[in-house]
């Protein structure tokens, strides 16, 4: 049976946090610009300092993705991106890098798909684990049994809405880290990381052991090294997207998203 990388997700982290830093957690959906396109893409993001890389699906109706995303999916989904390539994505950017890889997908396409076989099939690849948005804890168990056997991260959303008690739940049921959305509402770049992510963190490191890693909204060096004087990991997403739908063509984009990169990690040291 092939085992996931949960393990080396788990020692990445700890790798960082003994360095006195935030991980860099990367994110990058597949099949853009297309399928080879990202995988370059998330060599790019690795080589320039990524301590974790999370591959998005692409979806037709994402509820926690915001413009820049939905774009990037929509072309990779008239590109005719499928699970095949995600996996691909994942396998060959793991081969060339070593860096721990989840993928970050709603529930739909893998109860579609079969879980027995997504879960087997991404630690065959070398994955890491699922990032899964939208998936209630409460009706997590299957997934949760199949992740396990095969040694997967099973990465919850939590947000400043969520109650204590609720936290506690979603905690005890995840593995790898916490997803911290660090506000209500979808994913994109912002002007600043609001108070409420430091707050959400806090509340959420009393339930449990497990990194807690802050999404949504961080774009540059400035939110990023903010955003890791309280966080175990600092995930950036549109940022990157951003550059590569900007970018004149994939040799800019890939350099552009590198640099990006670099900054980023070095906005992650707390020093």
């Amino acid at each position: 049976m092939s085992t996931g990388n949960l393990e080396l997700l788990s020692t990445t982290l700890a790798k960082a946090k003994s360095e006195d830093r935030a991980a860099l957690v990367a994110y990058l959906p597949a099949g853009f610009p297309t399928v080879d396109g990202a995988i370059d893409a998330v060599k790019a993001v690795i080589a320039g300092g990524a301590d974790v890389v999370e591959i998005g699906l692409p979806h037709s109706d994402p509820v926690l993705d915001g413009a820049i995303i939905q774009t990037a999916d929509d072309i990779a989904l008239r590109g005719g991106v499928k699970i095949a390539d995600v996996l691909r994505t994942v396998r060959e950017a793991f081969e060339a890098t070593g860096v721990p890889i989840l993928v970050m997908t709603y529930w739909n396409p893998i109860d579609r798909y079969g879980v027995e076989r997504f879960t087997a099939e991404l630690a065959a690849a070398g994955g890491a684990g699922c990032i899964l948005p939208d998936l209630p804890v409460q009706e997590s168990a299957l997934w949760r049994e199949h992740a396990a056997k095969h040694g997967l991260a099973t990465v919850f959303v939590v947000a400043p809405s969520s109650q204590d008690a609720r936290l506690a739940t979603i905690t005890a049921a995840g593995s790898g880290f916490v997803y911290a959305a660090s506000l209500m509402g979808v994913t994109g770049t912002r002007e600043s990381v609001g108070n409420e992510a430091e707050e959400l963190v806090r509340r959420t490191r009393t339930t449990t052991d497990l990194p807690v890693c802050v999404g949504l909204g961080v774009s540059n060096a400035v939110q990023a090294k903010q955003v890791a004087r309280f966080a175990d990991g600092v995930i950036v997403g549109s940022a990157f997207v951003k550059l590569l739908l900007d970018a004149p063509d994939l040799p800019a984009g890939l350099e552009a998203v590198r640099a990006l990169a670099g900054e980023l990690a070095e906005g992650v040291r707390r020093s």
